[in-house]
């Protein structure tokens, strides 16, 4: 039998269906890629990888594993972790001569377990600290030399039991009031306003290598903004051994302005010292006062009109939630040289401390991850900007 003829036509439609189904073919490989590319787990601290840190505030249950939503989480997603509570006065160092390190040891042992940079948070504040921290054995109020040795007795106990291993501490937190005078707190009444230079020093004796901050919230409101501002050059000028500043990030819908946010970032870095966003969440709901700092001592009475998202957020308030961090995080990756950290404080919506200040039992959505553990829209925002930045 002869082979049928093949002539120039037939070839001409031979070549045509081969080009045609190896083009679909491509396409298809293609397709099935991108779904696989577009499957993959975007993890918070590979894509600011570059930039700067990316942490969250982690408390006991997740250090010790208890929390098998949130664990997971703080693993994939952060390359830095801040102690919540375990490390303030009143869990590290309960009543005079006696320290429990029983946390905060599973705190760095977690964090180390994970390679984690270490922030320890806070060795001198006005808050969460027994009352029998300022008084000797019959309740009277300490002298000045006696409360400084007492400050330095629990600064070189805690620093250096962690010397080489936490590398940041918070050494004094929220000293300045709302117009940027330094609160009169028993610290400052007792020992002086060289109480804060003291304190650095005596962090520095403990763990030379340590980066030691001051950290304190609302410092986008101008006047606070340059009451921290003339504490730091005044801590400089009298050689205290200062490294790195922290704005809290205690933020609203509405406020503070985005120029605010900015302006914080570029005139902190014009102190020479690291600059650092330490506790970052935005709160939803409405404001149970004028007020619009972050001190814990505020208490607000529980009613139904300061809760009014109590069965979910509506989509409205979760776009808005969306914008705000997307606008945020717009600014942070603008100014990325200046910042060394942006840690939120918290994991998860239901681990907030917002849901209990300043009105106890209000149900809050100031975090990029949900109760469940999910990632919210405002995740998929954040991600989206440092993505385009790249």
């Amino acid at each position: 039998m002869t082979n049928p003829v093949i002539n120039d036509h037939s070839v001409f439609v031979f070549i045509l269906i081969f080009t045609a189904c190896t083009l679909l073919a491509c396409d298809q490989v293609h397709e099935e890629s991108g779904s696989l590319n577009s499957g993959q787990e975007l993890l918070l601290q590979e894509e600011f990888s570059g930039y700067f840190l990316i942490g969250s505030a982690i408390n006991q249950r997740q250090v010790i594993g208890n929390d098998s939503r949130g664990v997971p989480l703080i693993k994939k997603h952060f390359n830095t972790v801040t102690a919540e509570n375990i490390m303030k006065w009143q869990h590290i160092h309960p009543e005079p001569g006696n320290f429990d390190f029983s946390g905060s040891d599973q705190f760095v042992e977690f964090a180390e377990a994970n390679d984690m940079f270490i922030i320890g948070h806070t060795l001198v504040w006005h808050s969460q600290i027994p009352g029998s921290a300022f008084e000797d054995e019959n309740g009277n109020l300490l002298d000045r030399e006696a409360m400084i040795e007492r400050m330095r007795k629990h600064i070189h106990t805690i620093v250096g039991r962690y010397k080489g291993r936490v590398h940041g501490w918070d050494v004094v937190n929220e000293a300045l009031n709302q117009d940027g005078t330094l609160r009169e707190s028993l610290w400052y009444q007792i020992i002086g306003e060289d109480y804060i230079r003291l304190a650095f020093e005596f962090a520095h004796e403990a763990d030379p290598d340590a980066e030691l901050y001051y950290n304190d919230y609302s410092l986008e409101n101008p006047s606070k903004r340059e009451g921290a501002i003339r504490l730091v050059r005044q801590l400089q000028e009298a050689g205290a051994p200062i490294t790195g500043i922290g704005t809290q990030g205690h933020f609203h819908i509405p406020n503070p302005s985005l120029e605010e946010i900015e302006r914080t970032i570029v005139e902190f870095s014009e102190l020479g010292i690291d600059v650092m966003v330490t506790e970052l969440d935005i709160d939803v709901l409405p404001p149970a006062m004028d007020y619009q700092g972050a001190d814990v001592n505020i208490s607000v009475e529980l009613q139904d009109e300061l809760n009014p998202y109590a069965d979910g957020l509506p989509e409205y308030k979760q776009q808005e939630l969306t914008q705000r961090y997307k606008d945020i995080f717009e600014v942070y990756l603008k100014h990325h040289e200046h910042l060394t950290r942006v840690t939120f404080w918290g994991v998860t919506d239901g681990d907030s401390w917002k849901n209990n200040w300043p009105v106890r039992g209000r149900t809050n959505y100031p975090l990029l991850f949900d109760r469940n553990g999910d990632p919210k829209p405002a995740f998929d925002a954040v991600i989206d900007v440092v993505q385009n930045v790249n």
